[in-house]
Protein backbone atom coordinates (compact mmCIF):
# COMPACT_ATOMS: atom_id res chain seq x y z
CA UNK A 1 0.00 0.00 0.00
CA UNK A 2 0.93 3.39 -0.69
CA UNK A 3 2.76 5.20 2.14
CA UNK A 4 0.40 8.59 1.45
CA UNK A 5 -2.44 5.90 1.15
CA UNK A 6 -2.14 4.85 4.50
CA UNK A 7 -2.60 8.42 5.97
CA UNK A 8 -6.12 9.26 3.82
CA UNK A 9 -7.67 5.95 5.38
CA UNK A 10 -8.00 6.25 8.78
CA UNK A 11 -10.27 9.57 9.75
CA UNK A 12 -9.93 9.41 13.29
CA UNK A 13 -11.70 7.24 15.65
CA UNK A 14 -14.95 7.41 16.55
CA UNK A 15 -16.16 7.42 20.27
CA UNK A 16 -19.41 7.15 20.97
CA UNK A 17 -20.79 5.33 24.34
CA UNK A 18 -21.26 2.52 22.04
CA UNK A 19 -18.41 2.06 20.72
CA UNK A 20 -16.69 2.58 24.19
CA UNK A 21 -18.67 -0.17 25.58
CA UNK A 22 -18.11 -2.52 22.92
CA UNK A 23 -14.51 -2.32 23.23
CA UNK A 24 -14.25 -2.60 27.02
CA UNK A 25 -12.92 -5.81 27.70
CA UNK A 26 -12.36 -7.12 23.67
CA UNK A 27 -9.72 -5.07 22.37
CA UNK A 28 -12.01 -3.50 19.93
CA UNK A 29 -11.53 0.39 18.37
CA UNK A 30 -13.76 1.98 16.12
CA UNK A 31 -12.31 4.31 13.17
CA UNK A 32 -13.77 6.31 11.53
CA UNK A 33 -12.70 5.68 7.80
CA UNK A 34 -12.42 6.93 3.95
CA UNK A 35 -15.75 5.33 2.07
CA UNK A 36 -13.72 4.16 -0.50
CA UNK A 37 -11.47 2.15 1.57
CA UNK A 38 -11.52 -1.67 2.04
CA UNK A 39 -10.97 -4.35 4.93
CA UNK A 40 -6.84 -5.32 4.03
CA UNK A 41 -6.42 -1.12 3.67
CA UNK A 42 -7.79 -0.57 6.93
CA UNK A 43 -5.80 -3.78 8.54
CA UNK A 44 -2.66 -2.27 7.06
CA UNK A 45 -3.12 1.04 7.84
CA UNK A 46 -3.98 0.45 11.55
CA UNK A 47 -1.13 -1.77 11.93
CA UNK A 48 1.13 0.63 10.41
CA UNK A 49 0.30 3.73 11.82
CA UNK A 50 0.13 2.55 15.50
CA UNK A 51 2.24 -0.27 15.48
CA UNK A 52 -0.37 -3.21 16.97
CA UNK A 53 -1.05 -6.50 15.68
CA UNK A 54 -4.60 -7.21 13.90
CA UNK A 55 -6.87 -9.45 13.70
CA UNK A 56 -9.96 -8.86 12.82
CA UNK A 57 -11.49 -5.94 10.49
CA UNK A 58 -15.61 -5.04 9.82
CA UNK A 59 -16.96 -2.54 8.03
CA UNK A 60 -20.35 -0.61 8.30
CA UNK A 61 -21.49 2.14 5.73
CA UNK A 62 -23.48 4.22 7.76
CA UNK A 63 -25.92 6.91 5.62
CA UNK A 64 -26.66 10.43 6.26
CA UNK A 65 -29.46 11.61 8.47
CA UNK A 66 -32.05 14.07 6.41
CA UNK A 67 -32.84 17.38 8.34
CA UNK A 68 -35.13 19.93 7.09
CA UNK A 69 -33.84 23.01 7.90
CA UNK A 70 -35.53 26.90 6.99
CA UNK A 71 -34.39 26.61 3.23
CA UNK A 72 -35.44 23.14 2.47
CA UNK A 73 -34.40 19.06 3.18
CA UNK A 74 -31.11 18.58 3.49
CA UNK A 75 -28.30 15.39 3.61
CA UNK A 76 -25.40 14.77 5.50
CA UNK A 77 -22.42 12.81 4.26
CA UNK A 78 -22.51 8.78 4.36
CA UNK A 79 -19.19 8.04 5.95
CA UNK A 80 -18.14 4.43 6.82
CA UNK A 81 -16.37 3.65 10.16
CA UNK A 82 -14.81 0.11 10.83
CA UNK A 83 -14.43 -1.97 14.23
CA UNK A 84 -10.91 -3.16 14.36
CA UNK A 85 -10.17 -6.14 16.38
CA UNK A 86 -6.80 -5.89 18.25
CA UNK A 87 -4.87 -9.09 19.16
CA UNK A 88 -4.74 -9.60 23.21
CA UNK A 89 -1.21 -8.72 23.17
CA UNK A 90 -1.36 -5.56 21.52
CA UNK A 91 -0.90 -2.29 23.55
CA UNK A 92 -3.10 0.36 22.08
CA UNK A 93 -2.62 3.99 23.78
CA UNK A 94 -5.99 6.57 23.07
CA UNK A 95 -3.74 9.62 23.88
CA UNK A 96 -1.74 8.65 20.36
CA UNK A 97 -4.90 9.18 18.26
CA UNK A 98 -6.04 12.45 19.80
Amino acid sequence: MNEERVYKVILGQHITEKSSSAGGGSNLVVFKVARDSSKSEIKNAVQKLFLVEVEDVRVVGVKGKVRRTKHGIGKRCDWKKAYVRLSADSNFDLAVIE
